[in-house]
C-alpha cells in the first residue's frame, strides 16, 4: 500500500535524467518523496492506534484511499515521462517536451480535482479534529506538488 502511495513522489523524479528538466526541477520533485512517505506512514499508524476514535479512524482511512487514488491515477502518466529519459537525443526540437507537458498538465488536473475531494472530506470530518488535521496535511502536500508542477511547466 505504501509503495502505491509513493507513485506520485516517484513520478516526478523519473523525469530527472531526460535533459528536458533541470537539476533544480529534479531536486524539487525529489523533495516530495519523503513528504508523501511520511504522510502515508503517519496516516496508517494513526488509523491503527487504539486511542483514536472510530470517527477519526474512518476519516483517516478515507484520506488514505484518496491518496491511493491519486497515486493510481498519476501512475498512467509515469510511463510517458519514464520513456522520455531514454529518448534524449533530439536537440532543441525534442518532441518529448510536448509529452512531458501533457503529463504535467494532466497530473495537475488530477491533483486539483483530488484536492477538492480532500477539502470536502475535511468538511465532512470537521467534528474529528485529528482527522481534520491529517486532511489538511494531505491538502498541503497536494498544494506543494501542484506548485512544483506549475513551476516546472512554466519552463517547458
Amino acid at each position: 500500500m505504501l509503495a502505491a502511495s509513493l507513485a506520485l513522489g516517484l513520478f516526478l523524479p523519473s523525469v530527472c535524467c531526460a535533459g528536458i528538466l533541470s537539476e533544480s526541477d529534479f531536486r524539487q520533485a525529489e523533495s516530495l518523496k519523503p513528504l508523501f512517505a511520511n504522510l502515508m506512514n503517519d496516516l496508517v499508524e494513526t488509523a491503527k492506534r487504539p486511542d483514536v476514535s472510530s470517527g477519526d479512524a474512518g476519516c483517516i482511512n478515507e484520506i488514505i484511499r484518496e491518496l491511493l487514488q491519486i497515486s493510481d491515477e498519476l501512475a498512467s502518466y509515469d510511463y510517458l515521462i519514464t520513456m522520455e529519459k531514454d529518448l534524449t537525443d533530439f536537440g532543441d526540437n525534442n518532441p518529448m517536451r510536448g509529452i512531458v507537458k501533457f503529463a504535467i498538465d494532466n497530473s495537475s488536473s488530477i491533483l486539483m480535482s483530488e484536492r477538492k475531494r480532500l477539502v470536502q472530506l475535511s468538511d465532512q470530518c470537521a467534528k474529528y479534529p485529528l482527522a481534520q488535521g491529517k486532511t489538511q496535511q494531505a491538502v498541503n502536500i497536494i498544494d506543494r506538488t501542484t506548485g512544483i508542477l506549475a513551476s516546472i511547466r512554466s519552463r517547458l
